[in-house]
């Protein structure tokens, strides 16, 4: 079965410490005190009874999300447990598909065989329950889709790209074959893509013990399309019997060796997986450590260093380490936090319709949206990593390359024009930051997004944000550990930011305005809405980086706002001078043309990504 949309890996719920208490003292405006309930400003619709799921056995509840993608037998879902926030990929079979014996035996062998699998390129069995309607398969998640969609982008892949794939693909394979299994549906759309870029073999389906296990194989990427692939079915066989294909002339010789050497008629002539891991293809040709996220949509620049580079990086990092300190966040920074007792003074407040001390102009956008690079003029938030540097710049710089990336496709063969193309007649639900507070002089920036949801980014890199509904309190003290509690539940050690927080909630709630005619979206479609991960100041506007890759710019002087979201595909909303506000496809952009007022602006995220968020 393959999967339509994105996947996000399961990551355990952390049960660590939590952080010191501040000093006692009285709380700012609006924060509870010790031991009283906690102020409800609003209330949500529950969720739909209907989008959960129950374990029978263990009473665990799971939230249904949306549709990832469905098959003969059963359909995919993005499945979120509601107690410790992990977020799966649940396999739902219905019980009245598979009523003969031989069907439910077909899905408890799948079950049986992928859950004993453990390695790093087959997507991880969690676990399984049925009740009377369904059986539950809840398995890994991958959040760049399957080499499907890759192929569907790109139709073609570079050689080094090829490599990096195969050898995975291969590592896979070896694991399977060691334990005689034999996986019988080796497709693009059953090699998933993981956030980081690793490749996960999954879809048991088909799979079965054999012994011993023949080398099934096919190489789709490096041609465009499968080898034996023709117009009609009769003909595709008598092309496979008599080995009779093409190659493209763009193969390098080492490519077309290799290919010929799998696809012989015999499979006692076939090399196996270790020979083909010892050819010229693989030994003589560059085979890079990772790709950027970027090449799942473009071709990526994938020169190799030079060895003189090679061995200064490898000097660099012995000398001064590739991670940072994993105690980043001293009990005494955190303690800055407890600075809020004081009180909160006046700051810089910022939304839609209320001017920042940031220098604006009003009326038009000044023309140096295009004409000069951004000037830094305050500093950046960014949302505290775990420890590993690789994993924050992993996070951060992902979503600033693909915007890079997919800005300088659009406007690089954007044609001139005057006006905008036909937006989309009924565009997607878009989670927005529609209000803002900056107040970093002291605690953090504040945000309201379209949903309702409140968060903050405190200055010491941790994040937390209440519910729409004002009853749960999310948070998240590295990019990857999330804590949720009830309101009346929270640690004393974190009351501190939870008043900053209500007060930050209770101010937007009642002097700031929405910023834009963009629909409201309720929190219950988004059950893990995206967090900030890092925030910018220029004299001219304020750019917004989210986990989920959104990507919010505002400009002050005229409160025009420009989103990027989507991404498969991109989209692009441009919220206009009047507040009204509409969404493109960035492809229609590209070839259509826009109006001067939205490639300015496009101009300016290029700038701002390129020199204030370096990846």
């Amino acid at each position: 079965m393959e999967p339509a949309a994105g996947f996000l890996s399961p990551r355990p719920f952390p049960r660590a410490a939590a952080p010191p208490a501040p000093p006692a003292g009285p709380g700012p405006p609006g924060s509870p005190k010790p031991g009283s309930e906690p102020e409800v400003l609003a209330e949500t619709p529950v969720p739909d009874p209907g989008r959960l799921i129950t374990d029978p056995r263990s009473g665990r509840t799971y939230f249904k999300g949306r549709l990832l993608g469905k098959g003969g037998f059963a359909r995919c879902y993005e499945a979120t447990d509601t107690e410790t926030g992990n977020t799966y990929a649940v396999k739902v079979i219905s019980q009245s598909r598979i009523t003969k014996p031989h069907q439910r035996e077909k899905i408890l062998n799948e079950i049986e065989l992928h859950r004993g699998l453990q390695h790093r390129h087959i997507v991880r069995f969690s676990h399984h329950f049925e009740d009377a309607d369904n059986i539950y398969i809840f398995l890994e998640l991958c959040s760049r889709k399957s080499l499907a969609h890759i192929w569907k982008a790109r139709h073609t892949l570079l050689e080094p790209e090829v490599r990096y794939y195969l050898r995975q693909i291969l590592s896979g394979l070896k694991y399977l074959h060691q334990r005689g299994i034999l996986h019988r549906d080796l497709k693009l759309g059953n090699f998933f893509i993981t956030e980081n870029m690793e490749l996960k073999m999954g879809d048991f389906g088909l799979a079965t013990r054999l012994e011993p296990p023949e080398h099934r194989k096919k190489y789709t990427l490096l041609c465009g399309s499968p080898p034996f692939e023709t117009v009609d079915l009769k003909e595709t066989y008598r092309c496979i019997k008599q080995v009779h294909y093409t190659l493209p002339a763009s193969l390098s010789l080492p490519a077309r060796q290799l290919l010929a050497a799998i696809l012989r008629a015999s499979p006692q002539d076939r090399p196996s997986i270790d020979q083909i891991l010892r050819h010229d293809f693989f030994t003589k040709g560059y085979t890079p450590d990772r790709l950027p996220v970027s090449s799942c949509v473009t071709v990526p620049d994938l020169t190799p260093l030079n060895p003189a580079r090679i061995l200064f990086v490898k000097v660099t990092k012995s000398l001064f380490g590739r991670k940072k300190n994993k105690n980043k966040n001293h009990p005494e920074e955190r303690d800055e936090v407890s600075c809020l007792v004081n009180g909160l003074t006046r700051t810089s407040i910022g939304h839609q319709d209320a001017r920042p001390k940031a220098p604006a102009t009003s009326g038009e956008a000044p023309l140096s949206l295009v004409e000069t690079a951004p000037e830094d003029s305050s500093p950046r938030g960014t949302l505290a990593s775990s420890g590993d540097g690789f994993e924050e710049g992993l996070t951060v710089a992902t979503v600033v390359e693909s915007a890079l990336c997919a800005l300088r496709n659009c406007l690089a063969f954007m044609p001139p024009a005057e006006q905008n193309p036909a937006p989309l007649a009924q565009p997607e639900p878009l989670v927005w930051v529609s209000k803002w507070v900056d107040y970093s002089n002291k605690f953090g920036f504040g945000y309201q997004l379209s949903s309702r949801r409140v968060a903050v980014l405190f200055n010491n890199g941790t994040h937390m944000a209440l519910s729409a509904n004002r009853k749960t309190v999310h948070y998240n003290p590295t990019s990857t550990k999330h804590f949720s509690f009830s309101v009346g539940a929270v640690p004393r050690a974190l009351q501190p930011q939870l008043g900053v927080l209500k007060y930050f909630a209770s101010y937007m709630e009642q002097r700031l305005m929405k910023g834009g005619d963009l629909p409201s979206v309720e929190e219950v479609e988004v059950p893990m809405p995206p967090l900030l991960l890092q925030w910018v100041k220029t004299d001219q506007a304020l750019l917004m980086l989210f986990s989920d890759g959104t990507i919010q710019v505002n400009f002050y002087g005229d409160h025009t706002k420009l989103i990027l979201s989507g991404w498969e595909p991109l989209l692009v909303t441009f919220v206009a001078r009047n507040r009204s506000a509409c969404t493109y496809l960035a492809s229609h952009l590209q070839q259509l043309g826009c109006s001067p007022d939205l490639r300015q602006r496009l101009h300016y995220a290029l700038r701002l990504l390129r020199d204030r968020c370096p990846v």
